[in-house]
């Protein structure tokens, strides 16, 4: 137990910029969440997405055992790698495996698998007791050990920049939905622990739109390099998303991170009414490309947000998916991938 402990010490969470060995995305299984539009069409954009993610690295997609046959006849051949396993929703960067990697200490690289928690972002959705076991099977076909940890957190609620800095929402993370019997302090320190950084840095609130995870960060910032960071504004002080704008990039700078503002956030909304928002900010990085949700409801302001994120992240491939899809079922293209990252060399 003890050597597990120094090696554990010994490693972090890299960026989404480093290296990967592959992504691993899940194959849309409860139709409850596609509600708004339909399962079949979730299964189609999630197939448009895993060829553009394996256009530059290999796909491991997870899918039900119900369902695996249909997946394997929608997705490329290619460099996409079909696994069977019960699952219970399609949301893997929040109830997958975060791979944390580095040397012993005889420098030999090294990789663990972190598996917090999940509870199906504070019970909103059951059941979930197939998705909060998916992290450990993953990592048995992965080959790589797991480190479990007695807390909830969701992948979607964290961002690093890979030297230290870690960013959250006070809005997730201390939701009493999540770790009720936990202080902002404990909290803070199992995620230090488990992920290898040094600086957590608390923004406010979310998205008003983004009721159902709470506020996820990756619906809001995204570190775009080390110590840099792109982070979801609004043009109007009279939209409902100023005010807490506002107020997490006074605390990103205050943290000594360069903020570049975004003020590109269209929305729509569900069947009922309910406003939903499409932020552009959930792109994922993945070998050589950034994968964009685009909304598809105006083609300039999509074109313009390709534009500004290819000046921000030079020497990528910006590739634009559909997104308004997985919107509506509660999430974008970050929320639908997490990576693993490659052994250090």
């Amino acid at each position: 137990m003890k050597r597990g402990t120094e090696q554990r010490a010994a490693l972090t969470m890299p960026p989404e910029w480093a290296p990967h060995e592959r992504t691993l995305v899940a194959w849309p299984a409860r139709r409850e969440t596609w509600r708004d539009t339909s399962i079949e069409a979730a299964r189609e954009v999630h197939a448009e997405v895993v060829a553009a993610i394996a256009a530059f690295e290999p796909v491991l997609l997870v899918a039900d055992p119900a369902d695996a046959d249909d997946a394997r006849r929608r997705v490329p051949a290619r460099d996409v790698e079909v696994v069977a396993l019960p699952i219970d929703d399609s949301w893997l960067r929040d109830n997958g495996p975060i791979v944390v990697a580095g040397r012993d200490a005889g420098g030999a690289p090294i990789r663990r698998g972190v598996d917090f928690r999940f509870n199906a972002w504070g019970e909103a959705f059951t059941p979930y007791d197939r998705d909060a076991a998916v992290a450990a099977r993953l990592l048995e076909l992965l080959e790589i050990p797991r480190v479990a940890v007695d807390m909830v957190l969701e992948g979607g609620s964290i961002a690093v920049d890979g030297v230290g800095r870690l960013i959250t929402t006070e809005q997730c993370l201390l939701n009493p939905n999540r770790n009720p019997d936990m202080s902002r302090e404990q909290i803070e320190a199992r995620v230090r622990e488990a992920l290898g950084v040094g600086q957590v840095v608390w923004l406010g609130d979310g998205l008003v739109e983004d009721a159902d995870t709470d506020g996820h960060v990756d619906n809001i910032c995204a570190f775009l390099g080390e110590g840099r960071a792109l982070l979801q504004t609004v043009p109007g002080s009279d939209d409902p998303n100023h005010a807490a704008a506002c107020d997490n990039a006074a605390r990103l700078r205050a943290a000594g991170i360069d903020v570049v503002e975004f003020d590109l956030l269209p929305r729509t909304t569900r069947a009922d009414g309910t406003p939903i928002a499409i932020p552009y900010t959930n792109f994922y990085l993945c070998n050589g490309a950034a994968i964009v949700p685009l909304a598809q409801l105006d083609p300039d302001m999509d074109e313009e947000a390709l534009r500004r994120l290819g000046e921000l992240l030079p020497g990528r491939q910006v590739v634009g998916v559909p997104g308004r899809v997985l919107a509506l079922g509660g999430g974008g293209v970050h929320c639908i991938t997490q990576q693993v990252p490659a052994a250090p060399l």
